[in-house]
C-alpha cells in the first residue's frame, strides 16, 4: 500500500511538472498579408498580450533568423501589455513570423535603436550636456507657474537613429526638432545642447525655433474659431513609457483640462517612434468623452518656405529658419516637415494665419490619431530639396494607407 502511494505521488508530480512546463511558453504565428507594390522596411508588428498574461520574454523568428523584439508595460502596472518587432516587407505577399512568448526568465538584450530621457534641471551641474537627475515620469499641479524650466531641455526628449525631438513641458506642448548629420543615438551625449566640440565630432543639434507656433504638430484645443493652448489644467505630466530595440513611447497628460466653461476632461497624448522610421504616430484620448470637443494641430508657418497640401489631410513644407533668437550663436537650418491626419478625424483644413498651417480635428469616441515626420538638410542620409521631400510625403501617406492585414494565431504550447 505504501509503495502504491509513493508511485501515485511520483506520477502526480511528473504530470504536474509537465503541465507546468507546458505553461511556461506559448508559440504563436503572425501572418502578414501585404498587397502594396512598394517595399515597407521596418514594418512594425504589435502583438497584444491580453491573452498571454505574465509574459516576461519573447523571441521572434522570420525566414530562419531571429528578429529583435520588445515587451512593453504600457500601463505601468508591472504587467507587459504588448510585444512588438520590426520586419522588412520587400514585396507584396504573405509573410509568416513565429513568436515564442515565455512566462519565465527575462527578455534578451538586443542593441538599442531608440532612446528617451526626462531629467530635472540640476542647479549644481552647470554643463548642459551632463545633467544627471534622470527620472521616469513627472506630474506637477497648476500651482507650479514655471514647469518649463523645471525640466532639462524643457521637456521630455526621445529619438531613434534618424530623428530626435523634445516636447515642451508647458501649455504649448510643442514638438521641437533636433537635426542629425549621421545616423545613431545622440541625446544621451548632447542632451539637446550640442557643444562646439561635439559639432566638430559630427553630432547634430537643435534646428527649429518654434515660439508659440505648433512647431511640428503640437496638439491644441479649438474654441471660438481659434486654436487654444492647454493652459487651464489641474495637473500636467510627462512620462517615458518605454524605449528599446524596437520603439520608444512617451506620454503627455493634462488632467482636469478646462476645455469649455464648466467642463473639464482628462487628456492623454501618446507619441510612438519606431526604429528606422522618420515618422511619429500621435494618439490622444479624452476621458470622459465630451460632445462637441474639437482640437487643432498643424505645421508652423515658415516665411519663404515651399508648401504642399493635397487638401485631404496631408501637408508639408520645406524651408529655412534661425533655430535661436540670438543668431550669432547658430546658423540657419533648412528642413522639411510633414503631417498627415486620417479622414476619420479631419474636420477642416484652415488657411495659414501667419503662425500655423492648421487643421481642425474631431475625436472619434474620445480618440484621435495623426502622423508627423521631418527631415533635416544636414542629414547625410536624408532629403535636400523641396521636390524630393514632397515626393517622399506623398509616398509616406500612400504607405500609411496600405496597412497590411495581420492575423495572429496560437500554434501550440511547449
Amino acid at each position: 500500500m505504501k509503495t502504491k502511494t509513493i508511485l501515485c505521488f511520483f506520477l502526480f508530480s511528473v504530470l504536474s511538472l509537465k503541465a507546468f512546463g507546458e505553461a511556461e511558453a506559448d508559440t504563436i504565428i503572425v501572418n502578414i498579408d501585404y498587397s502594396y507594390d512598394r517595399p515597407w522596411l521596418n514594418y512594425p508588428v504589435v502583438v497584444p498580450l491580453k491573452g498571454y498574461p505574465f509574459t516576461t520574454s519573447s523571441t521572434v523568428y522570420f525566414e530562419g533568423k531571429e528578429l529583435p523584439s520588445q515587451l512593453d508595460d504600457l500601463e505601468g502596472d508591472g504587467i507587459n501589455d504588448e510585444m512588438c518587432f520590426l520586419v522588412d516587407l520587400k514585396r507584396s505577399g504573405t509573410y509568416a513570423c513565429k513568436v515564442v512568448l515565455g512566462k519565465t526568465g527575462t527578455q534578451k538584450d538586443y542593441p538599442l535603436r531608440t532612446y528617451a530621457e526626462l531629467l530635472l534641471t540640476n542647479p549644481k551641474v552647470k554643463d548642459k550636456t551632463k545633467q544627471n537627475l534622470y527620472i521616469r515620469q513627472l506630474v506637477v499641479t497648476k500651482e507650479l507657474e514655471d514647469s518649463y524650466h523645471l525640466v532639462h531641455h524643457h521637456g521630455i526628449a526621445f529619438e531613434n537613429e534618424l530623428i530626435a525631438l523634445r516636447i515642451y513641458f508647458d501649455k504649448r506642448q510643442t514638438l521641437d526638432l533636433y537635426g542629425k548629420k549621421r545616423m545613431g543615438l545622440e541625446l544621451h551625449d548632447t542632451q539637446f545642447y550640442t557643444t562646439q566640440e561635439q559639432r566638430l565630432q559630427g553630432y547634430g543639434e537643435d534646428i527649429l525655433w518654434t515660439g508659440n507656433s505648433m512647431g511640428l504638430g503640437a496638439l491644441r484645443g479649438w474654441s471660438n474659431g481659434k486654436a487654444q493652448m492647454l493652459d487651464d489644467v489641474a495637473h500636467r505630466g510627462q512620462r517615458i513609457v518605454c524605449h528599446g530595440p524596437v520603439r520608444t513611447i512617451v506620454e503627455m497628460s493634462d488632467g482636469g483640462w478646462l476645455w469649455k466653461q464648466g467642463q473639464r476632461v482628462n487628456l492623454t497624448e501618446r507619441y510612438t517612434l519606431y526604429a528606422g522610421h522618420r515618422d511619429i504616430c500621435v494618439e490622444a484620448w479624452v476621458v470622459p468623452v465630451a460632445e462637441g470637443l474639437r482640437f487643432a494641430t498643424g505645421l508652423m508657418h515658415m516665411a519663404g518656405a515651399s508648401k504642399l497640401s493635397n487638401h485631404k489631410g496631408l501637408r508639408g513644407l520645406w524651408g529655412t529658419n534661425w533655430p535661436a533668437k540670438d543668431t550669432t550663436t547658430c546658423t540657419q537650418e533648412t528642413l522639411g516637415m510633414g503631417i498627415y491626419v486620417p479622414a476619420a478625424y479631419l474636420q477642416k483644413e484652415l488657411a495659414c494665419d501667419g503662425l500655423d498651417d492648421a487643421y481642425v480635428l474631431a475625436p472619434v469616441n474620445g480618440h484621435l490619431k495623426y502622423y508627423l515626420t521631418y527631415s533635416a538638410d544636414k542629414e547625410t542620409y536624408g532629403y535636400h530639396q523641396a521636390c524630393d521631400w514632397f515626393t517622399y510625403l506623398k509616398q509616406w501617406k500612400a504607405l500609411l494607407l496600405a496597412q497590411p492585414r495581420v492575423k495572429i494565431s496560437r500554434r501550440h504550447s511547449k
